[in-house]
């Protein structure tokens, strides 16, 4: 079991809870969670550089000049890629580089993802995150308060307009709804701060979907 402090909004200790391994897979899948970073690196790409290739240029497909009797070297046609305005010779297409990996994986490596960060003390729980107002200065007294100084992941429950707000503006911070956390995500800060109302919910559904 691992032992979880759960604190307030002025980072003060206010409770506690305790996570079974298990319900998180029991152990870190290693090749899973590489496999997940790399579909997830993989579908930012966007594959859209795009050159023209010869057939693409318009212009003549006549020689420019005979190939024997000129005493020039031999020649092609103007849309060749050895020429000013030609086609280029290998030339960049659409390409999609995106990768898919069933649901079961895709679980699997969220939970690994959620697991080695808790094994290395790097998810905070916090009670709440009930923001009157978008602010962006709040919010970063939140975080300095819980000791978060480096790029994090806040886990919320539900989508809450107030908490994006707030956090958007400040560098290495992402808020997700539990229900999109996903292993590339995860991996990508430092820390993972999740609400007391989120992580509960990830460990029922956890429970529950294993049921």
């Amino acid at each position: 079991m691992i032992d979880l402090a759960v604190y307030n909004t002025d980072g003060q200790e206010i409770d506690s809870l305790k996570v079974d391994e298990s319900t998180l897979g029991g152990s870190v899948r290693h090749q899973l969670l590489k496999q997940a970073i790399v579909m997830y690196h993989a579908n930012k790409r966007t594959g859209t550089a795009s050159t023209k290739s010869r057939s693409m240029v318009s212009g003549s497909g006549r020689k420019v000049f005979r190939q024997k009797g000129t005493g020039n070297a031999r020649i092609g046609n103007i849309r060749t890629g050895k020429r000013v305005g030609g086609g280029v010779t290998f030339a960049k297409g659409l390409r999609d580089f995106g990768k898919r990996m069933p649901k079961k994986q895709r679980k699997l490596a969220r939970d690994s993802a959620i697991l080695a960060k808790l094994l290395s003390n790097n998810v905070v729980v916090v009670d709440g995150l009930a923001l009157a107002k978008p602010k962006t200065k709040d919010f970063a007294n939140v975080l300095s308060n819980l000791k978060i100084e480096r790029s994090c992941l806040v886990t919320i429950n539900n989508y809450d307009d107030n908490v994006y707000k707030s956090a958007r503006n400040i560098p290495k911070v992402a808020v997700l709804p539990v229900a999109e956390l996903n292993a590339g995500d995860i991996c990508n800060h430092r820390k993972i701060l999740f609400t007391k109302e989120a992580i509960l919910s990830l460990l029922d559904k956890d429970q529950t979907s294993d049921n």
